[in-house]
């Protein structure tokens, strides 16, 4: 049996043929007319609203959006302005706490001044005692003697005589708040470490930075912006006196490790660095060194 297809495509047995079927005028149009009948515009709004439920979208959802945003806000807003009336609030108290601290430290300081100037008293008239005692004996003024030359090399008796001032002091401030003042432009606890170590490598026999004796044990050192030596605050102007022969200081210090990087602060950076000779300096002596690991010397079998 022959099978043939139809305009359909279907297999059909052989049997009389049938005429094939018409089509409609406007089949090409029907999205027009499906268009024009509304099909469409329905589905596709029909869409829209399913993804707005799902979604959360609309205007209902909008209008919740818009008040969680402005809730956001005004609590932002009210935070800051928490924060700023504490800070306004502390600034008085702060500033309070920070006067009594000074009024503190300089009360301490003071304290510490009057005790330091009786035990130069004590220890003025200890030596006069002693001094007056050893001298009755040939083995007491031998003692004397080597007891001089310890005293003096652990800076522990006041000095005085001729010898060279270097002054220290930082680049000069722009304006009086300093704000445009280089971080180059200051003395650092570094250039007085090297300007000390150079005058005792120069032949100084005793150093005092702004009265402040130098001995063997004595650091240098920062806390803050502020310079200590034996771990007191000094100010600038920085004065290192150096006592010994004045013409040979001052020869042995120019052209030095010393003088080289402290002229190079002068021209880059401003800093005051000035030598001078003195003819009448004094230094007072230093406190008692606490020795943890020396221990006396024997000397002659003694």
């Amino acid at each position: 049996m022959n099978a043939r297809r139809d305009d359909l495509g279907d297999p059909r047995p052989d049997g009389p043929a049938r005429p094939p079927a018409r089509r409609r005028p406007d089949a090409s149009m029907s999205l027009l007319a499906d268009l024009f009948a509304g099909k469409l515009l329905d589905h596709g709004y029909a869409e829209a609203a399913a993804r707005r439920a799902a979604g959360g979208t609309g205007p209902r959802a909008g209008r919740l959006r818009g008040a969680g945003v402005l809730l956001v806000l005004v609590l932002t807003g009210t935070l800051i302005a928490v924060a700023v009336a504490e800070v306004r609030r502390s600034e008085p108290v702060a500033a309070e706490r920070r006067s009594r601290l000074v009024e503190a430290i300089h009360a301490r300081t003071a304290e510490t001044d009057a005790l330091q100037r009786r035990l130069d008293r004590l220890r003025a008239d200890t030596e006069r005692t002693r001094t007056a005692v050893l001298a009755r004996s040939d083995t007491g003024r031998r003692v004397r003697g080597r007891l001089a030359r310890a005293a003096a090399a652990a800076a522990a008796l006041p000095a005085a005589g001729a010898g060279i001032v270097v002054t220290l002091a930082d680049a000069p401030r722009p304006d009086p708040a300093g704000r445009d003042r280089a971080a180059g432009g200051r003395v650092y606890d570094q250039d007085l470490q090297v300007l000390v170590n150079g005058l005792w490598a120069a032949g100084a026999a005793a150093i005092g930075v702004n009265g402040q004796r130098i001995t063997p044990t004595t650091a240098i050192r920062a806390a803050g912006e502020a310079i200590l030596v034996d771990y007191r605050p000094l100010t600038g102007p920085y004065e290192v006196t150096a006592l010994g022969d004045p013409a040979r200081l001052r020869d042995a210090l120019a052209g030095s490790a010393a003088d080289r990087r402290l002229g190079a602060l002068r021209e880059r950076f401003g800093i005051r660095y000035e030598v001078r000779r003195t003819s009448g300096a004094r230094l007072p002596a230093a406190g008692t060194a606490r020795l943890r690991y020396a221990a006396p010397r024997t000397e002659d079998g003694q």
